[in-house]
């Protein structure tokens, strides 16, 4: 797969994972600047320099209030609101073997690092119409500058050069907090041969048609299942609404569960 990766000169992070690809792996993989935040480059698909490029890799920074230290993956794409960028109701391509590939190699490398290691929920801009996905560094001005989480990103990125496609299953995931923890144990998994595109959370139900129109049609590959984190679907009536919209839609669903890890 051609591949680009992108990271932004106001985003230490970024800038800390382009220096360590530059440093330490040579790599034949184009490495373009954005003078915008990547959450708000809406219109980098547009751009001549990723023309040919079939799979865009954002690399930032990850923040969050309780300031976990974290390396994170994650779809962009906005269920409901666009506070973070991107539009309204409107999500990125992704695929979803891509994503398993690069959080399964994340997994691999950061092991050791004392990091939270973790799948996060689609969300936040840019909207673009390349296949994409963020991987981040979380979650402080120490953690986005240090060298050897920079060394962890760009390693992993740079094994994306192995990629290839694999029989197995896409799904996407609905329910659950932020971080996935469910989800997170089936995309690590060989045994479940399945791979994760689109996570909608618990905080943006309930779920809505378009809301699962966007998630199946914004994946690479054919969704043949609906992943289900039962408890993190809300109360009794939002499970239903759930329910009564894949029934509608035809497609399998099983909850996290019934998958073995």
């Amino acid at each position: 797969m051609n591949f680009a990766i992108l990271y932004s000169l106001k985003d230490e992070a970024g800038i800390n994972i382009a220096k360590q690809l530059k440093e330490h792996f040579m790599p034949q993989v184009q490495i373009i600047e954005l003078k915008k935040d990547s959450i708000h480059s809406e219109n980098i698909d547009k751009d001549s320099r990723v023309k040919n490029i079939d799979f865009l890799i954002f690399a930032t920074k990850h923040q969050s209030s309780a300031k976990v230290p974290s390396l994170s993956l994650h779809a962009p794409g906005n269920w409901r609101n666009a506070d973070f960028g991107g539009k309204p109701g409107k999500v990125c391509p992704t695929s979803s073997q891509a994503l398993k590939f690069l959080f399964q190699k994340l997994y691999k490398n950061a092991k050791t690092s004392n990091h939270n290691i973790t799948l996060e929920v689609t969300h936040h801009g840019p909207l673009i119409n390349k296949p994409c996905c963020f991987i981040e560094i979380g979650s402080n001005k120490e953690h986005w500058n240090n060298q050897e989480l920079g060394k962890i990103i760009a390693k992993t990125i740079i094994e994306f050069q192995n990629f290839s496609k694999q029989q197995v299953k896409t799904a996407i995931g609905i329910g659950g907090p932020h971080y996935c923890p469910n989800f997170n144990k089936i995309q690590l998994s060989e045994k479940s041969n399945i791979a994760i595109s689109h996570i909608i959370p618990e905080y943006c139900l309930p779920l809505t048609q378009p809301m699962l129109e966007q998630a199946l049609e914004k994946t690479e590959e054919h969704t043949s299942l609906i992943l289900l984190d039962w408890k993190g679907l809300g109360n009794q009536e939002l499970k239903q609404k759930t329910l009564d919209i894949l029934d509608k839609s035809g497609i399998p669903y099983k909850r996290t569960k019934e998958i073995e890890k």
